[in-house]
């Protein structure tokens, strides 16, 4: 009787995905020129935790989306006075903000119902 021939099976390494990556990403940043962007040159802008820095972005979205990160930029976006009225002076809240170049031939579905 012939012996089977053991063939190796190539196995993908996954990343799962740990509780802190699901926190580093906190939402979508939905503008006319961020879905350009998103359209045109495969950039995602999400808004992330501050303390966290351009490594941990890029961890999150590779365990976090299945998808290869090429380059990751971020922002401080300051927080502006703002005004109700004329009486009730306040601010609105600062945050930062991160694009991420998603590989070529990948993409990010942000908006799966």
């Amino acid at each position: 009787m012939a012996k089977k021939k053991e063939v190796a099976k190539e196995v993908v390494a996954t990343k799962k995905p740990t509780i802190k990556q699901f926190d580093v990403i906190l939402r979508p940043v939905i503008t006319e020129k961020t879905m350009a962007l998103m359209q045109a040159q495969n950039k995602v802008t999400v808004e992330v935790l501050k303390s966290s820095s351009k490594q941990e972005i890029k961890d999150a979205f590779e365990a976090v989306f299945g998808v290869k990160v090429e380059n990751v930029n971020t922002v401080n976006v300051r927080s502006d006075k703002t005004r109700r009225g004329t009486q009730y002076p306040g601010r609105t809240r600062g945050y930062k903000k991160a694009v991420v170049t998603v590989a070529e031939g990948e993409a990010i579905d942000l908006f799966r119902e």
